[in-house]
């Protein structure tokens, strides 16, 4: 007949499973961060300069301008300040805003990084 395990072993087995969890993530962290963090850069400033120009130089409204959306962009979320003539993409916590100027069209903010 077999014992059930005690509650200190399936503390201590959760512990080893919880340990490997955060162990696999930073190995995840470490060889695909710096990647994924580029591709979310890119994809904020291309969805925020493209919805830019769709809404301030197309005229169309940003829900129409947001049907534009290359695929892998779905986590990309745009919105707009009318009175500044901006629009804000972002993903997670990037994000980047491109601005209607006369004359040269919608142009990025300057990244601060």
């Amino acid at each position: 007949m077999a014992t059930p395990k005690s509650a200190g072993g399936r503390k201590a087995n959760r512990l080893v499973w919880i340990g490997g969890a955060i162990v696999a993530a930073l190995a995840l962290w470490l060889a695909f961060g710096a990647t994924a963090v580029g591709y979310a850069r890119a994809g904020t400033a291309y969805g925020a300069r493209v919805a830019c120009s769709c809404r301030f130089v197309a005229g169309r409204s940003l829900e129409d301008c947001a049907k534009d959306k290359v695929g892998g962009m779905e986590l990309v979320s745009l919105s707009e300040d009318i009175e500044e003539k901006s629009v804000t993409a972002r993903m997670l916590v990037i994000s980047d805003t491109a601005r209607m100027k006369p004359g040269y069209g919608c142009v990025m903010d300057p990244w601060e990084n």
